[in-house]
């Protein structure tokens, strides 16, 4: 179990060595990294099962709610399975005893079975009131994004999502009816790269925000908004902030989420193949 500091300056050395760090399926690590490397605002930590040379990389977070599986957001990517599941079992890596959600290619259920979970050799229950049909089949397909976003129309003005909006997100997410929800996006909001929508009330129409891990996330647009294609002048917006800053841009999206395919495919994002996606909670 080996902690990278922030300050570490091998990434260049450390890319040549291991090709595979920035690869679709590890993405969810890499822009977690990165984000560590800029000034951390998420408060991530970053391990590996040795150093220098390495098979297993998970980030988490530095300070835990035992309850807030929001921000206990780890990410993880392995080339070796012995490895993943040491890494996992380590009590000092994995705090199995909280309520949190692990992402990470090729992460599979398999690697989290049957590992020291709440001090039992046991399986994780998926925790109640998650989008665990994402974790399952079907899995959200990743993209990457290539094209310059259309002009916002006539009288709506273009701008980053404020903390004053944050609950009107909450309130038109699915999973939004708590308080570490509230939480979790005023974090996002106040971090992370956003875009949204203004009418000429000021009120957002359509919005989008990015995630500790880089990716696009919470995308919406208010129903009575729809069919109109605000989503991709903001998709668009916020993927050239991310490749300006050298982050690759990805989002996830369900396969039977027609409209959102469609946006992405308008804008060149490339599809590739799924990832794990995990909400745990201890029985």
């Amino acid at each position: 179990l080996v902690e990278i500091n922030s300050d570490h300056q091998g990434g260049q050395r450390d890319k040549a060595r291991h090709p595979w760090i920035l690869t679709p399926v590890s993405w969810q690590v890499y822009g977690t990294v990165m984000h560590v490397n800029r000034g951390n605002p998420a408060g991530q930590e970053v391990l590996v099962d040795s150093w220098p040379e390495f098979q297993m990389v998970l980030t988490r977070p530095r300070r835990e709610d035992p309850s807030d599986y929001f921000t206990n957001l780890y990410t993880a990517f392995y080339r070796d399975e012995g490895a993943c599941r040491a890494l996992l079992g380590n009590s000092r890596a994995v705090n199995w005893d909280q309520a949190f959600q692990i992402l990470g290619e090729p992460l599979q259920p398999c690697s989290i079975q049957h590992l020291p979970y709440g001090g039992q050799d046991r399986s994780p229950t998926p925790l109640a009131n998650s989008p665990e049909e994402l974790a399952q089949a079907p899995l959200p397909t990743w993209a990457t994004a290539l094209r310059s976003p259309p002009e916002p129309e006539k009288g709506l003005r273009l701008a980053p999502v404020s903390p004053a909006h944050a609950m009107l997100l909450r309130d038109t997410w699915k999973f939004g009816e708590n308080s570490w929800s509230l939480r979790y996006l005023n974090l996002l909001i106040c971090h992370f790269p956003s875009a949204c929508l203004l009418d000429p009330e000021g009120t957002p129409i359509s919005w989008s925000l990015t995630a500790p891990l880089a990716f696009l996330t919470h995308g919406y647009t208010l129903p009575e908004h729809r069919g109109q294609h605000h989503m991709r002048t903001i998709v668009g917006t916020l993927a050239a902030q991310l490749h300006a800053r050298g982050f690759p841009v990805y989002t996830g999206v369900l396969p039977h989420n027609e409209p959102s395919l469609h946006t992405l495919r308008c804008l060149g994002f490339r599809f590739s193949s799924p990832c794990s996606w995990s909400q745990l909670q201890p029985q």
